[in-house]
Parts: C-alpha cells; structure tokens; sequence
C-alpha cells in the first residue's frame, strides 16, 4: 500500500460559539495555516439563530469540514490531507481552541492505495 494521507476524524466536546457562522469560518481558516495547506474554497452555512454551522474548507490537498450542535456543545470535525507534510495535529488545535472546545477524542486512518490495483 503506498501511503496517500491522513484522515482525521474528530468530536469536540463542551464547545462555545458552535452556532457563530464567523467563528466556524475564522476557525477553519486557522485549521487551514496551522496545517500548511493550500485553501481553494471556503464555504459556511448556518441554520439559524441558535442552530447549527457546516463549514467546509476546500483544500488542494483534499479537505476540512465541520458540523456543529451548539444546543449540545459538540462538534464533528472530518480533515484528509494527502502527503506527509501536514500538521493535521496543529490544525486539529487552532480549530479546537477557536471554539473553546473542553475535550477531544479523535481516530486517524492512513490512506493508500495499490500500485497494481490503479494500473487497470
């Protein structure tokens, strides 16, 4: 298997500002420089006062989104950077500290792909 990237998968726990469409936006854009990834798009949408945000960050390298609960103080985070020189670590932090998250469990997953299975 030839290693292709990363996928982070993240819940952020007793968050603040989970439905400040600003907020999300600053903090995806924070993700985005701690990584070093080249941002395309940025695209946020809000589901009304007091609701939710899904914010999504369009990457060269692939992507950064997120989806939040604020009535719940929860946030879903999804990063896939491909290569190895990105700090998935440091993004993972500048998002989480932008919303004051209290607690974060994450899973990682190497991605990859057969030499042989992309020659058909």
């Amino acid at each position: 298997m030839d290693f292709s990237g990363t996928h982070l998968l993240a819940d952020l726990f007793d968050c603040d500002h989970l439905d400040d469409e600003a907020r999300i936006e600053a903090a995806l854009r924070a993700a985005v420089t701690a990584a070093d990834a080249t941002l395309l798009d940025l695209k946020v949408h809000g589901f009304g006062d007091g609701q939710g945000v899904t914010g999504i960050a369009l990457l060269a390298e692939s992507h950064i989104s997120i989806h939040s609960w604020p009535e719940r103080g929860y946030a879903a985070v999804d990063m896939f950077l491909c290569g190895r020189r990105h700090d998935l670590d440091a993004a993972l932090a500048a998002l989480a500290n932008m919303l004051d998250a209290g607690r974060i469990e994450q899973r990682r997953f190497a991605r990859g792909f057969s030499l042989e299975a992309t020659a058909e």
